[in-house]
């Protein structure tokens, strides 16, 4: 993994994971509520399938209503609540450990950042903010738009990054922590590292291919000056 991590000349980040927890201090699953409240009240719950109704993944339903219902006040209403709820949380978000030193130390070392992620832009920009990080990333942070089709494993926001920060694929590198950042990584061209808080995830990212996967994003840290071979 040296090797990847040395090579990169740009490194894309997914947001809630890699960098911080977003929802460490305003559960997701209460959000996720709220979205099928949302969908209840518009259409009479048409859209909300035993599985949606149990999710506690709010991407899961937002992709539910991308792919039946993607045009409309629906799909509108509902990322604006998602928006909303995101940035709401995005004042009480944990920093992932390393991260932040792992960021700076990019920088540091002439290597671009960028945020690529299904999260709001907006409540991205307001945890960088927060912890004084929105130099490193001006200009290239890469969300969630109101076309909710383009959420990952759509590789939309990776290519954005990438054409932002004028990197060609296989000189940057994708840290994310699920399988649709990778799938979103592999359509891009983009080589992956997958970041695992927990035993489980891990299992999760492998199941699903990754070939590198680190549990502490001080793996990364220690890889960034390392020199590439080959």
């Amino acid at each position: 993994m040296a090797d990847l991590v040395g090579a990169a000349r740009c490194v894309l980040l997914d947001f809630d994971g890699p960098v911080c927890r977003l929802f460490a201090g305003h559960p997701s699953a209460l959000i996720a509520e709220k979205l099928k409240e949302l969908i209840e009240e518009e259409d009479g719950g048409e859209l909300l399938t035993p599985d949606l109704r149990g999710t506690r993944d709010t991407h899961v339903v937002l992709r539910a209503v991308a792919a039946r219902r993607p045009e409309g006040e629906l799909a509108e209403r509902l990322e604006a609540l998602m928006t909303e709820e995101e940035v709401h949380a995005a004042a009480t978000a944990r920093p992932t450990p390393y991260a932040d030193p792992l960021i700076r130390t990019l920088v540091a070392t002439g290597r671009r950042v960028a945020i690529a992620t299904n999260n709001s832009p907006r409540a991205v920009e307001r945890y960088l903010a927060g912890r004084r990080l929105s130099s490193c990333f001006a200009g290239h942070v890469h969300g969630r738009t109101p076309d909710l089709r383009l959420l990952k494993p759509h590789p939309h926001c990776v290519l954005r990054a990438l054409e932002s920060t004028g990197t060609e694929a296989r000189d940057a590198l994708m840290i994310g922590d699920t399988p649709s950042d990778l799938a979103a990584a592999r359509e891009a061209g983009v080589p992956f590292v997958g970041y695992a808080c927990n035993a489980d995830r891990a299992g999760t990212l492998r199941d699903a291919g990754a070939e590198h996967v680190v549990t502490s994003l001080q793996d990364v840290l220690a890889a960034v000056s390392a020199p590439a071979h080959g």
